[in-house]
């Protein structure tokens, strides 16, 4: 089930919200079902946009940094599903690895590191941080401004086994998601359990693949619920063979984001929505808000300037740009302290554990938000007597309003199964 939150939204409940309050038994079956076919990935974050008469997630993240900004109350949730993930995986588990990003001065990063190391310290294992950056070559004790400290220690591989010179895990718990591919250190290993697994990471991943398979849970979810996918679902195409640094193939990159503009806008009269369609366009893979951009007309590439394309051009790590997806953008209604915010929704394994506000004071509702000048609000618990009853008259019983936001999470969790199955190079082929 899903965390009771307070959530940004005071308005009245909409359409869209309602069906799916209503229609919680149903929904919650479905996932059961779900879950007992695939296997959901080891944790999950995802950002989500709630425009009013739509809501859908933006963004799937499989290597989620920003547990920090989970709150205290937040931790038993956490806490039990790292046990139920632990325990489906190697139930006599004892020692765990966490291995980092290799940023090791991002302070803030580095407060997520440790928050991870309690929560499977307090789901009963022995956990240490191995790092494999290069930077790293003695263990190394990190003071945190809010007093935590973290020890990130050099990792140590022998032929078969990854850990550190004293500590042998039987699981190893990646935090870093391999935008420049995968270590050779990482690579060959059989005895223990690596999560997520290597094709999980971003030098494998493409977010097109992500959200054609969101497409198809989308349409099974809408089916069930006697919605249009549309509503939960945003509309993407796929542009490959873009060089932002010579200026190369952007006339194709035009004539995709024209195409699809045209379809969100059908779209929009068809539901009487007065917004002026827009579309982002980022890199196919890869995260940190790096590489993205908002079209509001196809008119707009023809003038895109040398410090856009810069941007553009380039992600985290050194990683080229030349494969992009261009997705319907996706407004959002939710203010907090009347700065722009969205959710992001946490989960591990199949469950939801909770979630905060990324807010930006100084973009618009058809931005991008995860950009430098990002603030994080945790969501809190509602502390509310009324668990909402079905078949209550309304104001009766506060209804579960984060609810919603779990069930799209959850449905872009899905996805992310669906892909890690099909893109897994050790599956069974089978003629």
């Amino acid at each position: 089930m899903v965390p009771h939150l307070i959530t940004a939204l005071t308005g009245p409940i909409n359409e869209l919200e309602q069906r799916v309050l209503d229609s919680m038994p149903a929904i919650e079956r479905w996932f059961r079902l779900e879950w007992m076919e695939h296997t959901p990935p080891f944790y999950t974050s995802v950002d989500i946009r709630n425009a009013g008469f739509k809501l859908a997630p933006v963004d799937t993240n499989l290597f989620p940094g920003g547990w920090n900004n989970l709150t205290k109350e937040m931790l038993p949730l956490a806490v039990q599903a790292a046990m139920a993930a632990i325990e489906k995986i190697c139930p006599e588990a004892r020692n765990l690895l966490i291995i980092p990003e290799n940023h090791t001065r991002n302070t803030f990063y580095l407060s997520n590191v440790v928050q991870l190391q309690r929560i499977f310290n307090m789901a009963g294992l022995n956990v240490r941080v191995g790092s494999i950056s290069p930077e790293i070559k003695k263990p190394t004790l990190i003071e945190l401004p809010n007093g935590d400290t973290v020890t990130l220690e050099p990792v140590v591989r022998n032929k078969r086994r990854l850990g550190l010179k004293d500590f042998d895990p039987c699981t190893i718990l990646l935090n870093n998601d391999l935008t420049a591919g995968a270590p050779g250190i990482l690579e060959d290993i059989h005895e223990q359990y690596l999560l997520p697994p290597l094709h999980a990471g971003w030098s494998v991943r493409k977010k097109s693949t992500h959200f054609k398979n969101y497409e198809e849970v989308a349409k099974r979810f809408g089916k069930m619920l006697g919605i249009d996918p549309w509503l939960v679902n945003p509309m993407f195409s796929q542009c490959g063979d873009v060089d932002f640094a010579e200026g190369a193939g952007l006339e194709n990159l035009q004539t995709n984001v024209d195409a699809l503009l045209t379809k969100v806008r059908r779209k929009y009269k068809e539901y009487g929505i007065n917004e002026k369609p827009f579309v982002i366009v980022k890199a196919n893979n890869g995260t940190y808000g790096m590489g993205i951009m908002t079209v509001r007309d196809a008119k707009e590439l023809d003038a895109i300037n040398r410090k856009t394309r810069n941007k553009m051009a380039v992600i985290k790590d050194g990683q080229v740009v030349n494969d992009v997806i261009i997705q319907e953008g996706v407004l959002t209604q939710e203010r907090v302290n009347d700065a722009v915010a969205e959710p992001v929704v946490y989960m591990m394994d199949r469950y939801v554990v909770g979630g905060f506000y990324r807010m930006h004071a100084e973009r618009g509702t058809d931005e991008n938000l995860n950009a430098p000048g990002a603030s994080f609000v945790p969501l809190a618990f509602e502390h509310s007597t009324h668990m909402p009853q079905p078949g209550m008259r309304p104001g009766v019983s506060a209804p579960n309003r984060f609810y919603m936001y779990g069930v799209v999470a959850r449905l872009a969790m899905l996805a992310a199964s669906y892909e890690l199955e099909a893109t897994n190079p050790d599956a069974e082929v089978y003629d």
